[in-house]
């Protein structure tokens, strides 16, 4: 038979300020591990990036590997564009939509949960990168496959192996990538 237990009075609005922060202070985990570890990249970068790629207030750029939203936003505020992030980190995930709310772009940036390896970017006219070389690698069949011919690739930091790039750029020392997604090739006869 249980017994009652007494709690003084500090004790009691301790376990009650405790308990009413766990939701809080619950660490969400992603569904796997991520395929890329989070590290901010540097703002020149971003912005150096999105206008390699030539971003416009027309276009759709998908950020796979979103981190805490910085490209996708940065794309909304400074170039007009719509943005979808994609990050499998639900934490990461929440960051960016706070972080697009107080940078006033909610309305022009979404934010999924999801597996890059899995999500669906078919409409994206711009995809951005900030991953590491294995991942590039892992996407470029589904990117040259899925994506429309004329969409614009940029990567921060790695390539896409013996896909030359169209273009390179560095700034601050980070080297940044562009490719067009090239028309099928007519079959040989």
């Amino acid at each position: 038979m249980p017994f009652p237990v007494r709690l003084n009075g500090v004790a009691a609005l301790l376990l009650l300020a405790l308990a009413g922060h766990a939701p809080a202070c619950a660490q969400k985990t992603p569904k796997r591990p991520p395929d890329v570890r989070f590290e901010p990249s540097p703002m020149p970068a971003v912005t150096a990036m999105l206008e390699l790629a030539g971003v416009t207030k027309g276009d759709l750029v998908y950020d796979l590997g979103c981190g805490d939203g910085r490209i996708a936003i940065t794309a909304a505020r400074e170039f007009g564009a719509r943005a979808v992030g994609v990050d499998i980190d639900p934490g990461l995930i929440e960051q960016s939509t706070r972080n697009a709310k107080e940078a006033g772009v909610s309305r022009m940036v979404r934010f999924r949960e999801e597996d890059l390896f899995e999500t669906d970017f078919r409409d994206a006219s711009v995809v951005a990168m900030a991953l590491w070389p294995s991942v590039n690698l892992r996407l470029r069949p589904r990117l040259l496959k899925e994506l429309k011919p004329g969409t614009r690739i940029v990567s921060l930091y790695h390539d896409m192996g013996d896909w030359a790039p169209e273009e390179t750029r560095t700034v601050d020392g980070v080297m940044i990538y562009l490719w067009r997604v090239p028309s099928p090739q007519p079959a040989r006869r």
